[in-house]
Parts: C-alpha cells; structure tokens; sequence
C-alpha cells in the first residue's frame, strides 16, 4: 500500500513540475470622458454603476490615478505604448486645430496651439504587439483616434487581430449611441435597431471571449461613451429625472469659469442613462467571463481616458469639489477611476494612495504576464505597490500647450507628492498647490512656500528640455481688448442656453425627437 501512494504521490508531483504556469488573460476597459465622481464607488450619489464598482471591490482601487492627458488621444497613445505625450508627439486630440488654423475657430486667444503628431507612430512599440508577440490572441472594439485608414494607423496596424468599430472618428457621430450605428468596422444587424452602441461592443467583445476561452486573450474594451452627444433611452432618463427631483433640483445647473460656465451638481438625466447603459455593458463582459469560469485567471483593468465633462461639449457631469473637468489644468482634468482587478494574486479591496498614471500600464500588465518589456517606457510597473513592496516616489508630468475646446488653458504641470506645480504659458505664471489640504486647488501657494515652488519649477522645465516638448507660441495679431470682449459676450450666450437646456431635460414631458435617438424599438 505505501508503495502504491508514494508510485501516485511521484505521479503528481512530476506532473506539477511539468505544467508551466498558466498566464491570466487581460480584459482592458477604457470609457471615454468619465469623471472620478461619476461612479458609485467613487462617491457620486446620482449615478448607479454596480458592475463597474465590482470591478474596483474586487481588486485595487488607486484613488490617485491619472490619465497622461486632459484630453482623449494623447491619453490613449500613451496608454498603450507607456510613454508621455511629448515623446509620442500626440499632445492634443486628433482634429484640432492648430498653429494660425486655431483662428478658424473664432476665438481670440493669445496664443497659437503647437502642432502635434496625427496618428499613433509606427516606431514605437504597443502594448497589444507585446501581447500578440507573446501567444496571446489580441482583440479592439470601440473608439480608437489615434489615426485613420489614410495613415494606415487602425487598430490592427498596431498589434490588434481584431477590431470591431475603431476608426479615426472620437465619437459615435455618424449615428449616435443607437442602431443603427454607421461605424465602417461595425456591422449593423436589422436584429439590433435600438441596441446601445456600448452594449454592441460589449457583444463583441463576450463573443471574443467565448471563442478564445481556451486561448490566452489580450482584449481591449474601448467605450465611445460617455462621450458627446449624450444621449439615452426613455426609461432611463425618466428613473433619473425623478432621482434628480427627490434628491432637489437647483434653480441653477452652472457657474462661470474663466472661458465657459461649469456644471454644478451631478443632476444631468440623461448622461445618467448613458452611464448606466455603460454599465450594463461592463456587467454583460464579466458575466461572460464569469460563465467561462475565467474570472478567477482575468486581470481586469478599468480607467477613463480623461476627466469628466462639467464644461464644453455636452456640460453633462459635475467634478466638485475637483476643480475643472476634461480639457483643463486642474485635477478634474485628468484624474480619474483607476481599477485594477488580479485575481490571482488575491487581491480584494485594496485601496493605494500612491500616485500612478496611465503609461504605467503598460510594464504592469507585462509584469503580470510574465512578458518581457521591450523597451524602457516612462510608465512604471505597480506591481509592487499591489504587494506592498516599496515604490520611490517619482514626479508626474503633464504637457498640454492647446487651448482646450472646455476652455483649458495651455500649460504644463509637475506633481511630487501632495505638491503641484501649473506652469502657464500665456504669462509664465507658477502655481503651486498642496493637494492633501486643498483638492479643490482653490489656493494658490507659490509665493508662500518658495523653496519647494522653485523645486518643483526647476523639475518641470528640465523635463520640458529633455523630451523636446513644443511651446505654444505667441499670435502675432492677438487683441486683448478684442478677446476680453469676445468672451464677455460668449460666456452669457452659452450659459443662458445651457440653462434652458437644462431645465428642458428635467421637465417630466421632455422629448428629445419622436424615438428617442433611436432607441424606440417599433
């Protein structure tokens, strides 16, 4: 008998031996313009996302996470190649205007936006070609802009296998967040008129999943939502505008910022449905994953590519007490949920106050896969902060030298620690800004704290040199009088109609157009 167990106890152990470790999958999640309040485990009390806040539940919540940008493009490239926007060169969304063309837009400003690179570089290597070199199928649905069939800088010229509805529009323009879609990398099924844009990528992205369940999977879930135009269906918008009533309706939605008026309150019914809808396609991907029995070898990551919007395009969110919001210098701008889900390192409810950014994805999910990184990026692995391993302290940079179309101003920004320092390039104005005590960056302490004002000063311009970042430079026929009065009478308009728009949404018999947007299903 005892020599039958101990023939069987070999048997086992050399098979152990000899079964190499089984490396997770990776389910990346990107929503488009989502702000750090705007999910319930974040804090807000208005919206209602029970699928996303599983994620962060079941795995690390960084309650310090920035997007690389205040806008989307310069976000996503460096989400996926693990480097600054000065060094990918996409400093601004792809699209704007830049250099004398900024004057088309009718806005006076002093300076003339830097030009940047149109389409993510062919030279430099992305996270999904790591993947795809390394055995693992890789997979793209959703929003790309980061280049166009003209450039031949798709989805799949960049190490996806697949891509379904990335192209180089930054939103879902063509035919809104309803079937059907007119995306030319999105098949439109008569079946699905009314369907949600992001539940269809949803769709997609489960039936990726279920036909590689026994592969190994690098898949890319990249929301158009909950981007401009806003929009919902019927039911949703009216569970929200009664939420919105019982929860008091402010006689006023929005305060003025410098450029445009900023939304006050988390009270907007419709971008609430869109949340939702966003949501409930997260949920339909992790019950997939879940049915498989794969969540438990899944890194799941969850971010947005920038701030939410409280001002500029749709004014749809409220970031307080975060100052600003997408496409400005403050912290609404760029700071964001940022989750990460690793199941098998048995990681629950962690939460990290440690400063990370976008870029340091990238060596982390190579980390995580055991893949070696190819190349020495900016972004540094967390993985160690995950284990409770130290982590040095390091700077965090911006560069941002555009006027934001939410009425940002050019500059560029350094965080060590709870210090922030802005840098303006209109003046060459410093402001300093101590984070711990004051999240609203509403004093500014530059001139109170020199030692650490010039510190911080001196680590932003060397940065600045040594990446060769582009400064905005100054418009040869600028007229303050002629901007000052401009944005004197711009302001009033938009708020006015902001306003009205605003208590349109919250009236019980608002009607957007006869179906909804589409999502009316006859």
């Amino acid at each position: 008998m005892k020599k039958i167990f101990l023939f069987t106890f070999l048997i086992i152990l050399i098979t152990a031996c000899e079964k190499p470790d089984l490396k997770p999958n990776f389910l990346f999640i990107v929503v488009d313009d989502l702000g750090y309040y705007d999910l319930g485990v974040m804090g807000s009390v208005f919206y209602e996302t029970p699928n996303i806040d599983r994620i962060a539940n079941e795995g690390t919540l960084f309650t310090q996470g920035y997007a690389n940008a205040s806008v989307c493009s310069p976000s996503r490239a460096s989400l996926l190649t693990g480097f600054y926007p000065t060094i990918h060169g996409i400093t601004d969304w792809i699209g704007a205007k830049n250099g004398i063309d900024w004057r088309s837009k009718g806005r006076k400003t002093k300076l003339l936006p830097s030009k940047y690179v149109n389409h993510l570089p062919f030279k430099m290597t992305t996270l999904p070609e790591v993947f795809q070199s390394g055995g693992y199928k890789t997979f793209f649905a959703g929003k790309w802009h980061l280049g166009s069939v003209k450039e031949k800088s798709l989805p799949t010229d960049h190490g996806f296998d697949i891509n379904k509805g990335g192209y180089r529009m930054g939103g879902p323009y063509s035919g809104g967040f309803f079937s059907p879609f007119n995306n030319p990398f999105l098949e439109d099924k008569p079946e699905e008129k009314g369907l949600s844009l992001s539940m269809k990528l949803a769709q997609e992205t489960a039936a990726f999943i279920n036909e590689n369940a026994k592969n190994q999977f690098f898949a890319y879930l990249s929301f158009y939502a909950v981007h401009a135009p806003v929009q919902t269906s019927k039911d949703k918008w009216k569970r929200y505008r009664e939420k919105a009533e019982s929860q008091g309706i402010l006689e006023e939605g929005f305060f003025m910022e410098k450029r445009l008026p900023m939304r006050i309150k988390q009270d907007n019914p419709v971008y609430a449905g869109l949340v939702e809808q966003t949501d409930d396609a997260v949920g339909h991907v992790l019950k997939t994953l879940d049915s498989l029995n794969l969540d438990k070898n899944t890194v799941v990551v969850f971010v947005s590519d920038n701030g939410g919007v409280s001002s500029g395009d749709a004014f749809a969110t409220s970031n307080l007490p975060l100052r600003g919001g997408k496409g400005y210098q403050w912290e609404a701008g760029t700071k964001t949920p940022f989750f990460l889900k690793t199941p098998h390192l048995n990681i629950k409810g962690k939460k990290i106050e440690t400063p990370v950014m976008g870029a340091d994805l990238f060596p982390t999910l190579l980390e995580l896969a055991g893949l070696e990184n190819p190349v020495k990026v900016d972004g540094k692995s967390l993985v160690p902060l995950l284990k409770d391993q130290s982590f040095d302290e390091r700077p965090i940079f911006w560069h941002y030298p555009h006027y934001g179309n939410q009425g940002g101003d050019p500059s560029a920004i350094v965080r060590i620690g709870d210090w922030k320092l802005i840098k303006y390039f209109e003046d060459g104005k410093n402001e300093l800004y101590n984070l711990k005590n004051d999240i609203g960056e509403k004093l500014d302490v530059f001139d109170q704290n020199p030692e650490v004002g010039a510190m911080l000063k001196n680590t932003l311009e060397e940065w600045l040199i040594s990446t060769n970042a582009k400064i905005p430079e100054v418009d040869p026929i600028y007229d303050e009088d002629k901007e000052r009065e401009w944005l004197s009478q711009h302001k009033i308009k938009v708020k006015e109609k902001l306003e009205d728009r605003r208590r349109s949404e919250l009236q019980t018999n608002y009607e957007p157009n006869i179906d909804w947007w589409g999502s009316l299903v006859e």
